[in-house]
């Protein structure tokens, strides 16, 4: 949330039906708030803008932003994202993943007026240019999730809520596709559900469960692999088309990264 609340201008093609009064009503804000997860440097990174006004202002916080008069919570979401990282996510060529996370509404979550928002989870796989601040924002960094705390608002509570679907789904969807490019190895594969769970994960085991998932992944065009380094040319793959994994990739419980 990272705005000035817009003026309340009447909208002359909505106007109040006869016997209603408007003003009867608190008014109250809608905002979108982004949780936008990325890896690098084998190490998931969140994207968050340094607050240049106030309220909080020098603390970092998620992106986002206030809905436009004549504007939804998912299209105002594409725009901040757009705005924030470079990415147009109503591209079908972007690659990018997202969907909306919850809302939040308790009454003092911001101390300007009555916020409502609505907030979205957002993944993209590297390599990103550096993003750059919108609105109100003084600075836009990528920061290790680790690392991202002591948020504006209630964006601690955000972004955790975001984190923990992000790794709910990995178990049983293919959203860790998302955060790999369009063609990639099996190790960069591993390396996302590592990073997202906080968790090392045994090399065959992973590898022969993978294959053995259907729609998960499907091996490149032409069989292409990709050379360079030691060993033997790794195998290429591309995202599967499977929407719920059977059976599912459960996480290893008590083996967590140091």
């Amino acid at each position: 949330m990272t705005e000035t609340p817009p003026a309340r201008t009447a909208d002359p093609a909505h106007t109040a039906p006869q016997g209603y009064d408007p003003a009867a009503f608190e008014p109250f804000a809608v905002t979108v708030d982004l949780a936008v997860f990325t890896v690098r440097e084998a190490r998931l990174h969140v994207l968050l803008v340094q607050r240049g006004e106030q309220p909080y202002r020098g603390r970092w916080a998620l992106p986002g932003g206030f809905l436009r008069p004549r504007e939804s919570a998912e299209a105002a979401a594409r725009r901040e994202l757009a705005e924030e990282t470079g990415l147009a996510s109503d591209d079908p060529s972007a690659p990018l993943h997202l969907e909306q996370l919850r809302t939040y509404s308790d009454p003092d979550r911001d101390p300007r007026m009555r916020v409502v928002s609505v907030a979205y989870a957002a993944l993209v796989p590297g390599p990103l240019p550096e993003p750059r601040g919108g609105g109100d924002a003084a600075h836009a960094r990528w920061t290790a999730l680790a690392e991202a705390r002591a948020l504006a608002f209630d964006h601690d509570r955000v972004l955790a809520d975001a984190h923990d679907r992000v790794g709910a789904k990995l178990e049983y969807t293919g959203l860790a596709t998302a955060f790999c490019p369009p063609e990639f190895t099996l190790g960069e594969l591993q390396q996302v559900y590592e990073t997202v769970w906080g968790t090392t994960l045994d090399r065959p085991n992973f590898r022969r469960k993978v294959l053995a998932t259907p729609g998960l992944v499907t091996p490149a065009h032409d069989g292409r692999r990709r050379t360079g380094g030691r060993g033997k040319p790794a195998v290429l793959y591309r995202a599967g088309d499977a929407a719920v994994l059977h059976p599912p990739l459960l996480r290893p419980e008590g083996r967590t990264t140091p």
